[in-house]
């Protein structure tokens, strides 16, 4: 791969961000537009409450690359708390569609994003403000997923239609860190189920400009700090979703998450 494509990272940022933003490939399953996946990701076996009953308060990160299946595993486990706990479930999605230049190709991705979601969810579209969005739907009994922190960090970075220099320090807008600082002060405090989807981009060469080496830099820890403060984190490779952290023992019981 050339250095400049910037391995795993999204040229469909493009959509959220000024042309000349971030020159990225294409790997991520944006909040309203992932688009629908060929398989289901494989399922796994984990305790689960009676019916009915609210289900302890969890975090869930799932990571994974371009089209690894982690947006459609994240709505299974959504549909899993719903179905078992019959609580609602609210759909966060962090996508803008208030640009200017039409992307076709993004809007085709959030039509089959949406038919593929039940009916009875509650879709909220937040692009900056995650952590008032969750503060405002967290119930006990119910799940809220956001889809995804990838563009959510996209949109801090390019809000305003922000322009950064191709070499040199990058100093991001005030609100880049007040509202990670936000999100992060919410996520112990959020009653209910969460489910972050982020993109994992970290695997492949360093970027030639500045402003994307600073994007890969900035996801890659944010996605450290949710990882640090989750309760279980997923990784989707292909489809499969493999553990990379579970909570101890005395916190699984009652657990409805594959």
């Amino acid at each position: 791969m050339r250095p400049g494509d910037a391995t795993a990272t999204i040229r469909r940022m493009k959509t959220q961000a000024p042309p000349q933003a971030l020159n990225l490939s294409a790997t991520s399953e944006p909040a309203s537009a992932g688009a629908a996946t060929d398989a289901e990701p494989a399922a796994e076996a984990a305790p689960r409450p009676q019916a009915g009953t609210a289900a302890p308060r969890e975090l869930t990160l799932v990571l994974g690359g371009a089209r690894s299946g982690k947006s459609h595993f994240a709505e299974q486990l959504a549909a899993d708390h719903a179905a078992l706990t019959r609580g609602p479930v609210t759909y966060i999605a962090t996508a803008r569609h208030d640009v200017e230049a039409a992307d076709q190709e993004m809007e085709v991705r959030i039509a089959l994003h949406r038919a593929r979601r039940p009916a009875d969810w509650t879709l909220v579209e937040e692009p900056v403000h995650l952590a008032d969005a969750l503060y405002a739907h967290a119930r006990h009994d119910g799940c809220i997923l956001v889809d995804c922190v990838t563009l959510w960090l996209n949109n801090l970075l390019f809000g305003e239609n922000r322009e950064y220099p191709e070499h040199g320090v990058i100093t991001p807008p005030p609100a880049f860190t007040e509202e990670i600082d936000a999100l992060m002060t919410a996520l112990p405090m959020l009653p209910g189920h969460v489910i972050l989807v982020s993109n994992e981009i970290g695997f492949g060469v360093v970027p030639m400009g500045a402003i994307t080496r600073f994007y890969v830099d900035e996801l890659g820890r944010l996605n450290q700090k949710l990882a640090a403060a989750a309760d279980r984190v997923r990784l989707l490779v292909a489809g499969i979703p493999v553990s990379i952290k579970d909570p101890a023992p005395s916190q699984a019981r009652g657990s409805h998450t594959r």
